[in-house]
């Protein structure tokens, strides 16, 4: 009995089973790292005021750009991978974004 390995090594020429370890890799890290920002996303907006305002609107309209650009992406024939790293870079930069110290000066009453 062949395995499926050895079936996609006759069907696709240049198949290697590392490709859909990395492709796992990639599906288990935006998981991993968009847990994390969801996490950071909730502090904010349970810290309130027009912060956690501006969150809130910035939250919806990324994820709506974000679908837009996928499928966009996947009419242009780009694979699944490309599309999990284009959200993976998105999910990274909000996590830098999100856990920047800021140092504003309160005002003194």
């Amino acid at each position: 009995m062949e395995t499926a390995h050895a079936v996609a090594r006759d069907v696709i020429p240049s198949y290697s089973p590392c490709q859909e370890y990395r492709s796992m890799w990639n599906w288990m890290m935006l998981g991993l790292e968009s847990n994390r920002v969801i996490g950071l996303r909730i502090a904010k907006l349970m810290r309130g005021g027009k912060a956690a305002q501006r969150e809130a609107h910035r939250m919806v309209s990324e994820k709506m750009l974000a679908a837009a650009k996928a499928s966009t992406s996947l009419m242009a024939g780009a694979s699944g991978d490309k599309i999990v790293e284009q959200y993976r870079r998105k999910v990274a930069a909000n996590a830098k974004r999100l856990s920047r110290k800021r140092s504003r000066k309160r005002k003194s009453r």
